[in-house]
């Protein structure tokens, strides 16, 4: 389990249009296995419950609309809240070099698939102070009436510690998938990752 760090690079008609996102916090949780291949090499998948998203901002002053609102006093705010929900089931192989006293330090290096499962999208505007909210369920689908489609994939790299059964680890998935259905949007999903997790298995036994 632990924190996540979402973000969406999007881009529309040709021109990258998420430079001043924020990212969004979430979190992960899940259940992995590791099945050793060598001493050093492993290979891991696993389950996980995984957040994304991101955060997108949009301000407008009287002097970006045009002169016509000076009087007005005019400031226009849109801020949307995207958090989308996906079971993520990755494919990662695993090289693990012991530094001695029960401690390794790990590598991970591989594919991941992504199902969207469910999610909401928060739209908040925001004219000369007065505020209006509206939140709605994220509709999944290839057709243009949908938000994003169900389907992810991309690629997970990673490293971090073992203290005996405690996994403590960095991981940055990058999304290659574009999740849009508009045919103008191509929408990829970023996430950096930070977990702790703990080893269940058999130790090995050393002869006498």
């Amino acid at each position: 389990a632990g924190f996540n760090s979402s973000n969406m690079h999007v881009v529309y008609d040709g021109s990258i249009v998420s430079k001043d996102f924020n990212t969004r916090t979430g979190f992960h949780i899940g259940a992995t296995v590791e099945f050793p291949l060598t001493e050093m090499f492993s290979l891991e998948t696993g389950l996980l419950i995984s957040t994304k998203g991101v955060i997108a901002k949009e301000i407008l002053t009287e002097e970006d609309i045009g002169l016509i609102y000076e009087d007005m006093g005019f400031n226009y705010e849109y801020k949307v809240n995207l958090s989308p929900l996906y079971l993520d089931i990755p494919v990662t192989a695993k090289a693990s070099f012991d530094t001695g006293g029960g401690t390794k330090i790990y590598g991970v290096f591989g594919p991941y698939v992504g199902i969207g499962l469910s999610g909401k999208i928060k739209q908040e505007v925001s004219i000369n102070g007065a505020t209006t909210s509206e939140e709605i369920d994220i509709e999944w689908g290839s057709d243009i009436e949908s938000n994003f489609k169900r389907m992810d994939f991309g690629l997970i790299m990673g490293a971090g510690v073992e203290l005996n059964s405690i996994q403590i680890g960095l991981n940055y998935s990058l999304g290659l998938a574009n999740i849009s259905p508009q045919t103008n949007v191509k929408v990829n999903n970023r996430v950096l990752g930070i977990s702790v997790g703990y080893k269940f298995g058999k130790k090995k036994k050393t002869s006498q």
